[in-house]
């Protein structure tokens, strides 16, 4: 290797590689400062609804983007992960991802009773209690999967509806709230 060569690493790779511990250093901070509204100054993740009798779900946030998916259940609940102009990206609960426009969601909260047990059998409810506490009379019995409207959520428990009946679920027990979220 010629001195001018050694002289060409010297100057370029050097600096570079002590600049390597900086960049590494004050990734951490810029990560910390991660964006957690979206374009509505709503924040992100949030819960949401949807609205519409049929919604296409698409690759990407336009409606010259393929669909992938079509609901056909309004009131499901998905979780807004992203936001491009008037286009949300959503998750359902079955973690299924993709694109829809703004106004085919709806604010209204709705929640999916222990999704996570619905290949357990017949034999396995979530108990809808009559007052916010584990022996509180229950007053229905949830399979897994039954979507419920929930209007308040105290951070351990949500008030939820359905049909005639309402109640209080356990927050552990639904997919549609944060752990430890609440709100009215």
């Amino acid at each position: 290797m010629t001195s001018a060569m050694r002289k060409w690493l010297f100057v370029f790779f050097v600096p570079a590689m002590l600049a390597l511990p900086v960049c590494l250093f004050h990734a951490p901070a810029v990560q910390a400062q991660a964006i957690t509204k979206g374009a509505s100054g709503l924040p992100l993740p949030r819960f949401a609804s949807l609205k519409a009798q049929r919604l296409n779900l698409r690759v990407g946030p336009g409606t010259n983007y393929a669909v992938s998916w079509l609901y056909t259940r309004p009131g499901l609940p998905v979780e807004i992960v992203q936001e491009y102009d008037n286009w949300r990206r959503i998750r359902d609960v079955d973690g299924t991802e993709g694109w829809v426009y703004h106004s085919l969601l709806s604010g209204q909260r709705t929640a999916v009773a222990a999704p996570w047990m619905r290949d357990k059998g017949d034999e396995v409810y979530v108990n809808m209690r009559e007052e916010a506490q584990t022996n509180a009379k229950i007053v229905a019995r949830l399979q897994p999967g039954v979507i419920v409207d929930i209007d308040e959520c105290t951070g351990e428990w949500c008030h939820a509806s359905i049909n005639a009946a309402s109640g209080w679920l356990s927050q552990n027990e639904i997919w549609g709230a944060y752990p430890g979220e609440a709100f009215k």
